[in-house]
């Protein structure tokens, strides 16, 4: 994919449309560390002000939300894209969840059941790590899913996406983009560095092993589910700090277009102040 102008909008230069970009490209934005570093402190500055205004709106009696949804193979930095990320906004309007393997009393129930349960309230940024596409990419490479049960699934979280969106929701759905050579460098790097080792997982050498089965399972996803209101988006993450100057452009560009409101308060500020300057210290 070539890298577009600098004033395309994120959004466009990495909507999923064909062919995905290279997990070490640079299809838009900064092409050097210390700029991106630099731009992400910008977008902190934006980011965190939007946010407020979509909480404050949500207090106010506000309908909408987002709902960033993150999925990737191991080691693309999705728990480092929240902290990244997220970091730079107040906690009190996220709701963050990491989906793992369904307990087993959550496979008595459909398998959008617990997904439901996180879902952001008004005013919030919601955040999955990974989420209910889970629950057709492993199913299908692990050979549990028939074709008419995947086109089921297909068709079920279309509509439960629209759903969201049509209750106020916009969702934000990211395929962070690794290469298998930067993933065997992180895997590695997990072993040799003694605080790093509790990210290991001996099962991803596993998932590693189905790599192919894996990216046919994504680009069958992006095909299906990629619509009008909740597209796809590939974020080259061969280079942590594209990675996480990019989600936040996409979170950004996609709250400015929210424009969301400071609510009106339901008294007099003028009379309020006036009040106050009456108000002396306490005794």
């Amino acid at each position: 994919m070539a890298k577009k102008d600098a004033g395309s909008r994120v959004r466009d230069a990495l909507r999923i449309d064909g062919e995905l970009p290279d997990p070490g490209s640079i299809p838009v934005g900064p092409g050097k560390k210390a700029k991106a570093l630099a731009k992400l402190g910008d977008a902190a500055d934006r980011l965190s002000a939007l946010q407020e205004a979509l909480f404050a709106e949500g207090v106010g009696g506000g309908r909408r939300s987002v709902l960033l949804v993150l999925q990737g193979m191991d080691t693309s930095g999705k728990g480092g894209t929240v902290s990244h990320v997220l970091g730079l906004v107040n906690p009190m309007g996220v709701r963050y969840a990491a989906f793992k393997k369904p307990t087993a009393a959550e496979q008595r129930h459909h398998y959008l059941w617990r997904i439901r349960k996180q879902l952001p309230a008004p005013g919030q940024i919601g955040v999955f790590d990974r989420s209910h596409y889970e629950d057709i990419l492993v199913p299908r490479v692990n050979g549990l899913l028939t074709a008419a049960e995947r086109r089921r699934r297909y068709a079920e979280l279309n509509a439960f996406e629209k759903e969201l969106t049509e209750a106020g929701t916009t969702v934000v759905k990211v395929f962070l983009h690794i290469s298998p050579e930067e993933q065997l460098k992180r895997l590695k790097a997990r072993l040799v560095t003694p605080e790093k080792r509790w990210k290991y997982n001996p099962g991803d050498l596993e998932a590693r092993g189905h790599w192919p089965a894996y990216q046919q399972a994504y680009a069958d996803i992006f095909e299906k589910t990629s619509t009008a209101h909740a597209p796809w988006y590939a974020v080259p993450a061969d280079h942590k700090w594209y990675r996480n100057w990019a989600v936040a452009e996409l979170l950004v560009e996609t709250l400015a277009e929210l424009a969301p409101r400071f609510p009106e308060p339901g008294f007099d500020a003028g009379a309020e102040l006036a009040r106050l300057k009456g108000v002396g210290v306490p005794a």
